[in-house]
């Protein structure tokens, strides 16, 4: 079956805001002008085709990234609508990972909140060409050329407005195009009638010099502009079209649109944006990755007659078909009933169907090309963040960062009959969710679960309760605490066990130091004169690995520490992979105890607008939580405060802020990093959990 669409005419774009900025509508909007809705869905309804989760439409959030796909004049656009709250920031990191540019949307009257600084700064990471949409410009409170500023200052972006709104609030009335220079104004409701008139002589001044501004920005990035500005010459609309394109691609402007996606306004000039100005699958650098054969760097054209090289970015469990694997192909072709090989698990797998994604719905397709986005069906090992290659031509791309969890709650099932439901449950949203992880504790002998956040946490119960009939109780949260080092140690165990036949025999030395925080865990091997067998060596960092898993003082992961072997010795008969493992880890436990351990608690960066008139109080309850405060300053909607605060004092904050500031105050939270507990609060830790050594 032949390419449908050149891969020049191919856009892989995601939607990305703060929570309630209009990602969602103005997605609805998306599908219904380019003939894929025929009636649009409402947020607050309910009714959203991309908020298809029960979960969304009672709480009017996107929880879960939803993909579709729609054609634009001739160009396929391959959509991402991902979450705005910070709980699922995981959704947003997966989806830019795979996409080649990015409509970041801002509210005309919140302009640059908290999450769209994280969303932001998650493109930077990934050097994703963005533009802007300034949505709400009939909200009171609407200020378009504020939040420019505000994209200048608070994110360090180069804003180029392509467009002016005329007026704002109940007073907005239309858009000026600058490329145009004209004024397009709605004739009806529904926003698919339009008419261009003249620029109202009011705005006329302000939109030559906005006009002469552009220019002045796009002569930098093309000599022959540059000398059409300079001789004061008329610019042809194909070349401002190709400079702007040129420049955003590059990643040195942010072209910014205007309008109201509720009310039906600039939707059409937002598309027709996307299709000038963001870059197809073979505009964006090709994708490098890891050659299994030789372990050297290789590269991956967006070319059809390429190795097949696909990215897994998204797992999720359907209750018809199973597991579904969203992908988006980087090179080569990938065919319905084909084989390929998962570089990652080093498995061959079969993919009984491919098929193209509408939200929750699903159009089944023979094969897919390079720069395509769709899902598998039938791959029944495939993780978050897996390569699906050719077998002949194995590579393994560069996988995506997971944010570490930061709440946990014990959970229980209700009945004897949940019990083996809620271990299979559990196992499936862990697959589709790589921030939501799994814990057996043995001395209590409950399940623990780890997230994002309450809300996080909240909705994985919700879900199993639905989706998949669980019927479980669930603990209070609990802080995800963590354990390091201070200081240099050594420890050296003798493992020996004599059980009447052949015995067990493993001897190791080693030494722990204390990394920079956010390093991890690094393991070297410093044996000479093989006083260890080298096939014993991995087991030993096995045995080191399983040790950190509870650490010496409260029984939570030990992190950021280096472990160095540099002696031991072996017995030609006794010695085997268990005994090696078991001294690594009464080794590297021995010496964590002696390097001064200490309890790590995680630390949030929160973010509070709040009514003048209420400062006070929310910053005396910020101090009573050990909250610091780093900056406050005055928003339009309010005063500002940024604070660092542990995690553990922010239990039930939406309440009492809520009772505060007679429901006027918000906030958001996100994780910042681990520092060490004070000892007041490190004491409680070790007696609450009685593991101190």
């Amino acid at each position: 079956m032949p390419r449908e669409f050149p891969l020049e005419k191919v856009r892989n774009i995601g939607l990305t805001a703060h929570i309630d900025a209009g990602k969602t509508t103005t997605t609805e909007r998306i599908l219904f002008y380019s003939g894929r809705l025929h009636r649009m869905g409402e947020v607050h309804d309910g009714a959203a085709t991309m908020d298809w989760m029960a979960q969304e439409q009672e709480r009017g959030i996107t929880i879960t990234s939803a993909a579709t796909t729609c054609q634009w004049a001739d160009t396929r656009i391959n959509i991402i609508d991902t979450p705005g709250h910070v709980d699922f920031t995981m959704e947003v990191e997966r989806s830019l990972r795979v996409l080649d540019g990015a409509v970041v949307i801002f509210c005309a009257k919140g302009g640059v909140e908290p999450q769209s600084e994280t969303v932001w700064r998650q493109a930077d990471r990934y050097r994703i060409p963005r533009i802007a949409f300034i949505n709400k410009m009939d909200t009171v409170g609407a200020d378009f050329f504020r939040v420019v500023q505000m994209m200048r200052d608070r994110l360090g972006a180069r804003p180029l407005p392509l467009q002016v709104p005329v007026g704002a609030e109940s007073d907005f009335s239309g858009i000026i195009d600058l490329l145009k220079m004209h004024m397009i104004s709605y004739d009806d409701d529904l926003g698919t009638k339009s008419h261009v008139e003249e620029i109202p002589e009011d705005m006329i001044d302000r939109a030559q010099q906005m006009r002469v501004e552009t220019l002045e920005v796009l002569a930098e990035f093309d000599d022959e502009l540059m000398t059409l500005y300079l001789e004061e010459e008329d610019i042809p609309e194909d070349l401002f079209r190709r400079v702007v394109r040129k420049a955003t691609i590059a990643n040195h402007v942010v072209p910014v649109y205007c309008g109201s996606a509720y009310h039906n306004r600039g939707i059409q000039l937002l598309l027709d944006g996307v299709v000038d100005y963001l870059p197809s699958p073979n505009e964006v650098p090709a994708i490098r990755g890891v050659d299994l054969r030789d372990g050297k760097e290789s590269i991956r054209k967006p070319a059809d007659d390429e190795p097949l090289a696909a990215l897994a970015f998204k797992i999720q469990t359907d209750t018809y078909v199973g597991k579904l694997a969203f992908f988006r192909v980087y090179s080569g072709v990938m065919k319905a009933g084909s084989y390929v090989y998962n570089a990652n698990q080093d498995r061959r797998e079969r993919i009984s169907r491919i098929v193209r994604l509408h939200a929750n719905h699903r159009e089944d397709v023979e094969e897919v090309y390079a720069g395509d986005i769709a899902a598998a069906v039938g791959l029944k090992n495939v993780s978050t963040g897996d390569t699906l290659c050719d077998q002949e031509h194995p590579i393994v791309l560069e996988s995506m960062d997971v944010p570490q969890p930061v709440i946990s709650v014990a959970i229980e099932p209700k009945t004897q009959a949940d019990e083996e439901k809620l271990s299979k449950s559990l196992r499936s949203l862990a697959d589709e969710d790589p921030t939501f992880r799994i814990s057996y504790d043995e001395e209590t002998g409950q399940t623990i679960i780890e997230g994002m956040g309450e809300l996080h946490l909240e909705i994985i119960t919700d879900r199993l309760l639905r989706e998949f009939n669980v019927g479980a109780n669930v603990g209070r949260p609990q802080v995800a605490f963590k354990e390091t080092i201070q200081s240099e140690a050594e420890g050296e165990v003798r493992y020996v066990r004599q059980t009447g036949g052949r015995g067990q025999y493993g001897h190791v030395k080693l030494i722990v130091e204390p990394l920079e925080p956010g390093s991890g865990f690094e393991f070297e091997d410093k044996i000479t004169g093989g006083v260890i067998p080298r096939e014993f060596i991995p087991h030993v960092e096995r045995g080191v690995r399983q040790a950190l898993d509870t650490g010496v003082l409260a029984g939570y992961p030990t992190i950021d520490l280096r472990a160095r072997l540099i002696d031991g010795s072996y017995h030609a008969v006794d010695s085997s992979d268990v005994a090696f493992q078991a001294a690594g880890s009464l080794a590297a436990k021995k010496a964590i105890a002696e390097a001064d351990p200490i309890i790590l608690e995680p630390v949030m960066k929160v973010e509070v607008v709040v009514p003048s008139e209420y400062l006070g109080d929310v910053l005396d309850n910020l101090n009573s939580r050990r909250g610091q405060v780093v900056d406050l300053r005055q928003t339009e909607s309010g005063r500002l405060i940024e604070a660092e605060v542990p995690l553990s004092e922010m239990f039930g904050y939406a309440t009492v802020l809520r009772s505060m500031t007679q429901g006027r105050a918000t906030y958001t939270m996100q994780f910042l990093e681990y520092r060490p507990a004070p000892k007041s609060v490190a004491e409680r830790v070790v007696s609450r959990t009685g593991t101190s050594e």
